[in-house]
């Protein structure tokens, strides 16, 4: 007897469709898998046949011979077991539903019980993108899987509900789709508890408008991670559509909370200098995301900026450009998502104390060099915002008055955000202002005439890149945003200059 069954398979992120071909005849017992199965598909003979013992479900002794198509694709990894399974069960028992629409995938324990996979959420997109309008996978990933508009989906315990449903006996009923709940902003931490600081303040306001990159230098003690772990509080809430992708990232990644199978908030990576590339950018056999993809949509900090590796930090050059990253393998390649926000914090020189008012530094002029020299110019020409961040007098630490709030500096950058909305209406792949084409720059970031003499005045004085300029430019058009100008006027410039000016200063000698 012969029969087909659909599945998908998952290469990184990349979901593909697959078809689970069986031909059941009578002869020896016998059970094979071709199509290009790796070793861990080439042990679900162990667990099917084990679950269905266990299930006490009879399976006539046949020469079996499993088919995954194409078989040009190689298969990896547990999710073939269920649709293994059940191609089994249609061979050998007569089938109450229709399963030409159906797709199953899914991890089969010896027990009997179906246990979840990752990447459920890109499988299910696959499953109906290919024309499957039902979906079997295991009960822990369904309510992940119910987000897909169109999509019936069933949560499957273990294999006796499946045979059950199969045969018309006890049929399983479908998942209610999951509504999740809107992000919350209660639980982080508010910018109203920072003494001080006022400008590091509104350079990470104008950072948050426009999704820019920061880098943040000062002394210890100065606020620099304090003031990163607030940036959260004051993002624009997620759009489902971010939520989805970020999604397909976590669940890859086996990251995902099973009680909040969608995430909702935005989220923010603290990275320490200890990482390596493989685990910034992502990697292992199969390509599985890193940091800066688990970032995507969110914030991305790297604290004590020159202590990582200087090979790891100029991996970021080309993904923090482009907002996704490629990871080749010998059996191909995976590309991630990895639109993020880098916020940067470092000290000025190995002490910390370079450039402090009262405290000496002990450095050595050489060894500040070496410290400072381990950023490149290329990787600090892609940080649009650059601010020192000065200890606070002890008047402002003193200061029992709240500062300005999280809610209130949120309120002012979902405005801007509307207005970057609106902007760009109609025009695919931007979504704030840092992500403004080269082909349309001169648009959308019309510049006063006094303006225009200054940044011309500086970048003839100051040397400056194409890329610098560009990112001048799109800083410009963020804080004229937050200042509602359609024009860009004089200030907003020297605003934007004077963000980049501390490479000049602590590089530039």
């Amino acid at each position: 007897m012969f029969t087909q069954i659909n599945s998908v398979g998952l290469f990184g992120m990349n979901a593909f469709p697959v078809t689970t071909e069986i031909n059941a005849y009578k002869g020896l017992s016998d059970f094979q898998i071709v199509g290009l199965a790796d070793a861990s598909v080439q042990e679900s003979k162990q667990r099917i046949f084990g679950a269905l013992a266990n299930a006490r479900i009879k399976i006539e002794n046949k020469t079996m011979v499993i088919n995954l198509t194409p078989a040009s694709v190689k298969k990896a990894g547990s999710s073939y077991d269920l649709a293994i399974l059940t191609a089994m069960l249609v061979t050998q028992a007569d089938i109450a539903v229709d399963l030409k629409r159906a797709a199953f995938f899914g991890e089969v324990s010896l027990g009997g019980g179906v246990n979840g996979v990752r990447g459920a959420l890109s499988m299910a997109i696959e499953a109906r993108k290919s024309g499957c309008d039902e979906l079997f996978l295991p009960y822990e990933n369904a309510a992940e899987a119910s987000v897909v508009a169109g999509l019936k989906v069933y949560g499957v315990s273990n294999v006796i509900q499946l045979y059950e449903h199969l045969s018309g006996k006890a049929l399983l009923n479908p998942q209610s789709p999951y509504v999740p709940e809107k992000g919350t902003y209660q639980d982080l931490a508010d910018f109203a508890d920072v003494k001080g600081q006022e400008n590091v303040k509104l350079a990470l306001t104008i950072a948050a408008a426009g999704f820019h990159n920061v880098l943040m230098i000062g002394t210890p003690g100065t606020g620099k991670s304090m003031l990163a772990k607030r940036l959260p509080s004051v993002l624009p809430a997620m759009t489902f559509d971010e939520s989805i992708e970020t999604t397909q990232i976590h669940s890859v990644a086996g990251i995902l909370d099973k009680n909040a199978p969608l995430v909702v908030n935005r989220p923010f990576r603290p990275v320490s200098h200890t990482a390596s590339a493989a685990g910034l950018c992502g990697g292992s056999g199969i390509p599985r995301p890193g940091e800066i993809s688990l970032a995507h949509n969110g914030v991305l900090f790297l604290d004590e900026l020159p202590e990582f590796e200087r090979r790891t930090l100029e991996t970021l050059r080309q993904p923090v450009e482009d907002g996704e990253i490629v990871i080749s393998r010998a059996n191909g390649s995976v590309r991630y998502p990895c639109n993020f926000m880098l916020v940067a914090a470092m000290n000025p020189c190995p002490c910390g104390n370079f450039g402090h008012t009262t405290k000496q530094c002990v450095c050595s002029p050489m060894a500040v060099t070496r410290y400072l020299a381990k950023i490149s110019q290329p990787v600090l020409d892609r940080i649009d915002i650059q601010i020192e961040v000065n200890p606070i007098s002890y008047n402002e630490i003193s200061n029992t008055e709240k500062g300005e709030s999280s809610a209130a500096i949120r309120e002012k950058v979902e405005k801007a955000r509307l207005i970057q909305k609106e902007r760009y209406r109609g025009v695919k792949g931007i979504r704030s202002n840092s992500e403004i084409p080269s082909s349309i720059l001169g648009e959308v970031c019309v510049l006063e005439d006094a303006a225009k003499d200054l940044i011309r005045n500086v970048f003839d004085k100051l040397g400056m890149s194409a890329r610098a300029y560009d990112r001048i430019l799109k800083v410009a058009r963020t804080a004229a945003d937050l200042d509602d100008c359609p024009l860009i006027k004089k200030k907003h410039v020297s605003q934007a200059i004077s963000y980049r000016s501390l490479d000049r200063k602590y590089w530039g000698n």
